[in-house]
């Protein structure tokens, strides 16, 4: 554990953990004070499985003890979560045991063509009836239309207005992916609260041109967690 003074001295730090066994990074975090440590302790206190907690305790079980590594220090909370977020998208999400892709993402990892997009992106202005799903924490660059299709159609708490909607556009970091024509919703009861789910197939080219690629940050704003829209529903 850190000390007053090393706790005083430090400030705000980004910090990432590693498995001893093979020198994986398997989790990367911002914090302060004793933030760092508190995961292993979390481990042995807490019985919640989680992908990050349950390899602490492999580590624990084999022998060892996860590294703590310190890799910025001396910054101001915003200046934490900017370095987080690169550290995650640099090292990939996919990689770790994050459940966050880290605070600031709208500024995170983007291929040149969607930095272009994103600053070149024309308002969406359509008078299709649509429905958009922001697929933020599923979507994956390498994802082929099939495979973002698979992550956007299913299951969300959605109101009867999801009836009106012709298509289905998913979109990710606050610009539209990919369009989808509806063919039919479905409920999906496998959880306690009723949610649903469509069956559709990729939208033809001339809609594909029209809905994606356009920025709907406007409609994101002030971090609702929602994740459904409707546009002419």
């Amino acid at each position: 554990m850190f000390s007053q003074s090393v706790i005083e001295k430090v400030q705000y730090y980004v910090y990432f953990l590693t498995d001893p066994r093979n020198k994986e990074v398997f989790y990367v975090g911002k914090g302060k004070d004793n933030r760092v440590f508190q995961h292993a302790e979390d481990a042995i206190s807490n019985q919640v499985e989680t992908d990050k907690l349950d390899r602490i305790r492999e580590i624990r079980k084999s022998g060892h003890e996860v590294q703590h590594f310190i890799l910025r220090h001396g910054l101001t909370e915003r200046e934490a979560f900017e370095i987080e977020a690169a550290v995650i998208d640099f090292a990939g999400k996919n990689n770790l045991t994050n459940q966050q892709s880290g605070h600031h993402s709208d500024y995170g990892l983007k291929a040149t063509n969607e930095v272009i997009s994103m600053y070149e992106a024309e308002e969406l202005n359509t008078s299709l009836p649509i429905l958009l799903i922001n697929i933020n924490k599923l979507f994956d660059r390498k994802m082929s239309p099939t495979e973002v299709y698979e992550v956007t159609r299913s299951s969300w708490v959605i109101g009867e207005r999801r009836n009106n909607a012709k298509y289905v556009v998913a979109t990710y970091r606050g610009l539209t992916r990919v369009a989808y024509e509806v063919d039919a919703w479905h409920p999906e009861t496998s959880s306690q609260k009723t949610r649903w789910e469509f069956t559709g197939k990729l939208a033809h080219n001339d809609i594909q041109r029209e809905l994606i690629y356009k920025s709907v940050e406007s409609l994101y704003k002030n971090g609702r967690a929602n994740p459904i829209r409707y546009i002419n529903c």
